[in-house]
């Protein structure tokens, strides 16, 4: 049954195409090996390549014997398996930054890494149904825009894959159980430090008992709305983004300041947003308030303004333009 939802959220979103070479994720937990074991499953229906990424963080003691039994489970399928042990805790330190966030922007090097060394095209990971619900309460308990209750997308950029997108956390146990997967088990999930561990061990518990038994399936609806309407407004966006563009190159996309302002202000946010992302790939650290200054800049130009919002990123207003600069 498990196998079935997993082949209908593939064809759903398109998500693996005849020839692919994707690249999974794999830590030893439930998640992901549930993910390996069906991929290995219906690669020959849907004629696809997968091979291994796994990194140790070198954080918990157990972490060791959590590669070894990676190594061995893709020795047993007869899949090629790349393995990378890195200090994350040392790292996390140096860089003065969270271990959580410093995990996760590591892991997914190391997967890129894996991606071009392989020459494959995808990447999977095994978010679940779960994890996209956590990660919309969490994005609502920051204060994010509407675009924050899309939660975790079944594919990004063309590359990121979540083919259990659409399954919960309990069918994936099931799941592990009934095929005798043994995965390893995580005991820092259980452990309250994160954020998202406090929302999956106390707030969604919570809410299930006090408020909406049905809370995952609930907001599941809200983030399928929000969505489709996400969907709609990044049309516009582009089409917008084309007509006020007056130039794209490397490190500066320039638009034009008049056409900008005539905007609705939901439009020239989103607008704002797409230019930094086009420019640096990524608007990781550009929170509300710089999107307002750079609208009020916008608006009050008087001789030549500028802002840094963040280090690799000047927004200047002259000559009747807007000039977006890494």
């Amino acid at each position: 049954m498990l196998k079935e939802q997993v082949i209908d959220t593939i064809k759903k979103y398109n998500l693996i195409k005849d020839g692919d070479k994707i690249v999974v994720g794999v830590s030893g937990g439930p998640d992901s090996i549930c993910l390996l074991h069906i991929l290995n499953e219906i690669k020959n229906e849907f004629n696809f390549k997968i091979y291994v990424a796994h990194i140790n963080h070198m954080i918990r003691k157990e972490a060791d014997e959590e590669t070894e039994y990676v190594k061995n489970f893709c020795k047993n399928l007869g899949i090629e398996c790349y393995i990378k042990r890195i200090d994350v805790t040392k790292i996390a330190n140096n860089l003065k930054r969270g271990t959580e966030e410093t995990g996760r922007q590591i892991r997914y090097e190391f997967f890129n890494e894996v991606l071009e060394k392989t020459n494959s095209n995808k990447i999977a990971t095994a978010h679940n149904n779960n994890d996209k619900v956590e990660t919309i309460l969490m994005n609502i308990l920051r204060g994010s825009g509407t675009s924050g209750l899309k939660g975790i997308e079944a594919i990004r950029d063309e590359k990121y894959i979540r083919p259990l997108i659409n399954v919960s956390r309990e069918e994936i146990e099931e799941y592990c159980k009934t095929n005798k997967l043994e995965p390893r088990i995580d005991k820092s999930n259980n452990e309250n430090i994160y954020t998202r561990n406090k929302i999956r061990n106390i707030v969604i518990p919570y809410i299930k008992k006090e408020f909406n038994p049905n809370i995952i399936k609930t907001i599941n609806r809200l983030s399928d709305v929000a969505n489709e309407e996400n969907e709609f407004i990044n049309k516009i966006t582009e089409e917008t983004f084309k007509n006020i563009c007056i130039k794209v190159d490397k490190n500066q996309i320039i638009l034009d300041l008049k056409k900008f302002n005539c905007l609705e202000l939901v439009i020239k946010r989103r607008i704002i947003l797409y230019t930094i992302n086009k420019l640096l790939l990524s608007t990781l650290g550009i929170e509300k308030v710089n999107i307002d200054d750079i609208i009020k800049l916008c608006q009050n130009n008087i001789g030549n303004k500028y802002l840094k919002p963040i280090k690799n990123l000047k927004i200047l207003v002259k000559k009747g333009k807007i000039f977006f600069i890494a």
